[in-house]
């Protein structure tokens, strides 16, 4: 049975990835590292753990269901923000920004990296950590807290809903306010006003 309903908190070790759309169309995957928020919107779906996990085997191009994918992109993965936890090894943005470009590579096998360079996705990472304050994003200089969305990788060419089959556009929430493009944090508070509704299935 799963464990995803409307009345569902975010605990730690239970990590979901989920999908958004901008005001403009632009689509982000949204990992909430344990401590992120998903909207009513998606949680109130029936099954929605399988719609997610359908979604996510689509992005990787590993379902059985869902086999005709997109055209390659060929765009490129920019660096925004990045987690103080995930890159307390590495000394400065330089290195961040290197390691990210070796593996964003959009003729390379997918991962998170060439994501956005191969699909077009923006990638948004929620504030994780053991306590409050012991994770932030490098590269913002407002306030945060455990739970709010940060950005982490822009794409250079954008996908759109009809990057998706529409069998799931269902499972894909939508916000009227966001500009993916401008907004880097998300207050984990706001979101279900930052995704009311998701997309209308057709």
């Amino acid at each position: 049975m799963s464990d995803l309903n409307e009345n569902w908190k975010p605990i730690f070790g239970t990590v979901y990835t989920w999908f958004a759309a901008d005001k403009n169309g632009h689509i982000a995957m949204m990992m909430n590292n344990s401590f992120g928020d998903l909207p009513q919107s998606i949680l109130k779906i029936v099954d929605v753990e399988l719609l997610l996990d359908n979604l996510n085997e689509y992005m990787w191009e590993e379902s059985e269901l869902f086999n005709k994918y997109p055209i390659n992109k060929k765009g490129k993965t920019i660096l925004d923000l990045y987690s103080n936890i995930i890159f307390r090894h590495k000394e400065t943005r330089r290195e961040i920004e290197e390691w990210v470009f070796e593996r964003s590579d959009y003729n390379l096998d997918s991962r998170e990296e060439n994501i956005p360079a191969k699909k077009g996705y923006f990638v948004y990472h929620a504030i994780e950590g053991s306590q409050q304050g012991e994770d932030y994003p490098i590269g913002y200089e407002g306030q945060t807290k455990m739970g709010d969305y940060f950005r982490y990788l822009v794409p250079t060419v954008f996908a759109s809903i009809n990057d998706f089959p529409k069998e799931l556009w269902h499972g894909i929430a939508v916000s009227d306010v966001l500009d993916f493009t401008k907004d880097r944090v998300l207050d984990n508070d706001k979101i279900n006003t930052y995704f009311p509704r998701n997309h209308e299935a057709i």
